[in-house]
């Protein structure tokens, strides 16, 4: 697990903390019996605080670094921005959509639980409560004074007795019925009270409010919180009149009259009451109900916003890291830094493409090494080729030149790289020649021309003399050009003569044909003449014949190494006599010799020489 990860769940448990905290702040409200008071869980609201404050400074803090990113221009920070600010607002307006329904519903709510139609309706209950119990009480009091009466009239007859307080209390159809001295204590009481248990004294309150009216009731059992219906009842209290001394030495006597409050209606005006003690409670709360729940919205809001955020910001950085790897990546591969690229650890698609970036890197690398390592084998080549190789850029400047180049064209032309040809001495008319071939091979190409061409030319190269070049020029991408050339001098030469050979070999025929016809036809004169002629002339025949037949064999012999070979014949060395290669050949000029134009001194102490006749 990487930092960020654990940074991301980090933060994920704070804020789901703080909202946990809300939801358990507004849920503590759903009780209808809660009472409700505005410091209500005030620990668990400053819990929150403290949650909202330390993600706010996390925020900030992130923030900062962020903002301390992009001023430093570093790779990135615009991208992780971007992505912080799409998942801010992916979190936050529904947040804000959220926060506004639950504002006006809650609002509104609050409203509607003290709506003026629903007070009247709960006081227009107490009223009817009010009415029935009032009711009930002047019944009570009714019979209260019915009993008085009579109890007063029978006082004047005889002592007031038990039998005849029953009998009262049965035709007035009460509960009870008692009566009572003016300290509260109970003289003779009547009832329906299992046990023939006394009647409750009255309390002192009735005791005065009698004294001071001579009438008075009340009702018991309902102003309590915890009273029920059991309880419920009214008791009326009316003093005698001045009848009354037969009953005992104090004059001041009372009738009490009890009367139980019907079930039904004690459990509806306990009801009421309980539901009219409430709303007035709320009533009075309405203003503290509402700034705790828009307190609590608002809190859970905040507590959302900057949990996204911070959540934005760290899971943008998380997703935005493999796009940096890769996006720093292709920077330092665009640079042309193809080392080894970071993988990013993860098993998801992102992982995968900067495993397949780094794969990629390597793979250019390694066709790089292999470029580079051609490119310099290339270069050996070309720096050992005997051909001269040049190439032009677009605009026609020379762009590179092998020394080849240098040698054949006697040129130091890697001077003139990023010059044209032209401004070669020595070299404008063979620059001119080879811009209107590639010129001729753009616009109209001759047959079998697929973007290269191929022709000879004759270049001046100073005091060596012209010189044959065979040139043959390519088309490249981008409108480059490529030039090779090769010096054909020597070969043309030697064409030429293979040419003078052919023409030497073809005369050596001619020549030799009509040499043995002479040959033969000297050997017979000299066999049909020889018996005719005396000795001297036999001796001149003889020589003669014999310069002859010689002179045909050096021929035939020069005639076949000339034709065989299209050159002088090899000497063959031997040991001569100068004295008698000179009579040989002076056979040749006897004519010369027989009218005294040529004449031969010969030394006979001449040595032997090593040469060819």
């Amino acid at each position: 697990m990487t930092k960020t990860t654990r940074w991301s769940l980090v933060v994920a448990l704070v804020a789901a903390t703080g909202v946990a905290l809300i939801l358990a702040y507004v849920v503590s409200f759903a009780d209808p019996e809660a009472q409700l008071h505005e410091s209500r869980f005030v620990w668990l609201f400053w819990v929150n605080v403290a949650v909202a404050a330390l993600l706010a400074l996390v925020i900030t803090l992130a923030s900062v670094r962020l903002w301390l990113r992009l001023r430093r221009g570093k790779f990135g920070s615009r991208l992780l921005l971007k992505l912080a600010g799409i998942f801010t607002l992916v979190g936050v307006l529904p947040g804000l959509v959220i926060y506004t329904v639950s504002y006006q519903f809650a609002t509104r709510s609050i409203d509607a639980w003290f709506d003026v139609r629903l007070a009247a309706a709960l006081d227009a209950g107490l009223a009817l409560g009010k009415s029935t119990l009032d009711t009930l009480r002047d019944e009570t009091a009714r019979k209260a004074e019915m009993a008085a009466e009579r109890a007063a009239e029978a006082a004047g007859k005889g002592p007031v007795t038990a039998l005849l307080l029953e009998r009262l209390r049965q035709q007035l159809a009460c509960e009870e019925l008692a009566i009572v001295s003016g300290s509260g204590q109970v003289v003779i009481a009547v009832g329906e009270r299992a046990g023939g248990m006394s009647p409750e004294r009255p309390s002192s309150a009735l005791l005065r409010a009698a004294r001071a009216t001579g009438r008075t009731t009340q009702v018991e059992g309902l102003d309590d919180e915890q009273a029920t219906d059991a309880r419920a009842r009214v008791r009326a209290l009316v003093r005698l009149s001045d009848g009354g001394v037969s009953l005992g030495a104090t004059p001041e006597r009372y009738v009490l009259v009890a009367q139980t409050i019907p079930p039904l209606v004690a459990r509806h005006a306990l009801s009421v009451q309980s539901a009219y003690r409430e709303y007035q409670a709320r009533a009075l709360a309405s203003e503290a109900l509402r700034r705790v729940y828009i307190g609590t919205l608002t809190l859970g809001l905040v507590l959302s916003v900057f949990g996204a955020v911070l959540l934005a910001a760290l899971l943008g950085q998380q997703i935005v890291r493999p796009l940096l790897l890769v996006a720093d990546g292709v920077r330092e591969v665009a640079s042309g830094n193809l080392s080894a690229r970071p993988v990013f650890a993860s098993d998801d698609e992102l992982g995968g493409l900067t495993r397949s970036f780094a794969a990629m890197t390597q793979q250019v690398a390694d066709a790089r090494e292999q470029v580079e390592r051609g490119a310099a084998q290339l270069q050996t080549i070309l720096d050992n080729l005997t051909a001269g190789v040049v190439l032009f850029d677009r605009a026609g400047r020379v762009q590179s030149v092998n020394p080849g180049a240098t040698r054949i064209l006697r040129q130091p032309l890697q001077v003139w790289q990023g010059r044209r040809l032209g401004d070669v001495p020595g070299l404008e008319a063979f620059a001119q020649a080879v811009d209107q071939r590639f010129d001729a091979l753009e616009l109209s190409p001759e047959p079998g021309e697929r973007g290269h061409w191929q022709d000879s030319f004759e270049l001046q190269a100073g005091a060596t003399g012209p010189m044959t070049l065979l040139v043959r020029g390519a088309q490249l991408a981008d409108a480059e050009r490529l030039l090779v050339f090769d010096d054909i001098s020597d070969i043309v030469s030697a064409q030429r003569m293979q040419a003078w050979s052919e023409v030497a070999r073809r005369l050596a025929h001619e020549i030799k044909n009509p040499l043995t016809p002479i040959q033969l036809s000297a050997e017979r004169l000299q066999h049909k003449l020889e018996a005719r002629l005396d000795p001297a002339d036999q001796t001149i025949l003889r020589r003669s014949v014999g310069t002859i037949v010689a002179q045909v064999q050096a021929m035939l012999k020069l005639v076949n190494e000339f034709r065989d070979y299209a050159r002088l014949p090899s000497a063959s060395m031997h040991l001569l006599d100068l004295n008698a290669l000179a009579t040989e050949v002076l056979t040749l000029y006897g004519h010369e010799q027989e009218h005294g134009r040529l004449r031969c001194t010969l030394d006979p102490a001449l040595p032997q020489v090593l040469g060819d006749a």
